[in-house]
């Protein structure tokens, strides 16, 4: 077998219907696009989605906004900045914080972030830290425990 002998195999090419070409052709006059119309002529059809000048779905229906997160924890965030009132070596945990009247609301576990500067040395209690507030936390001389 050489690559000049190869050919489609019996059955699977075949010829284009010619459309439009006469009556007794089986496809003339129309072409079996039907009488007239948007979806008869030559490049005739619409844009997906498009209804014919009505509103389309798309626009019609409400957009997603404050599409509500799946399993997201809330927590009660607090900043470094915030701890530096404290007076030196005191534990800090969420109580501890609604007593001294820092926090006010609670939505949550307590989450330290690391927005401003910390000189005190604290024992902080939280369920999660960012990055900076442990780093800033440690560097003041206190130390971070993670609570489940």
């Amino acid at each position: 077998m050489r690559l000049n002998d190869v050919r489609p195999q019996k059955g699977s090419k075949k010829r284009p219907r010619r459309l439009g070409r006469g009556v007794s052709a089986g496809q003339g006059a129309s072409a079996g696009k039907g009488m007239r119309g948007q979806k008869a002529r030559s490049g005739g059809g619409t844009r997906p989605g498009f209804e014919g000048g009505q509103q389309p779905l798309y626009r019609r229906i409400p957009k997603l906004k404050g599409f509500p997160l799946v399993n997201r924890k809330n927590y009660t965030t607090i900043n470094v900045e915030k701890l530096a009132s404290l007076p030196a070596n005191t534990e800090v945990t969420l109580t501890s914080l609604k007593e001294a009247g820092i926090l006010t609301a609670v939505k949550g576990p307590l989450k330290i972030l690391g927005d401003g500067e910390l000189s005190v040395p604290l024992k902080v209690q939280a369920a999660a830290f960012t990055g900076t507030a442990r780093s800033k936390i440690e560097a003041a001389g206190g130390s971070c425990e993670v609570l489940e």
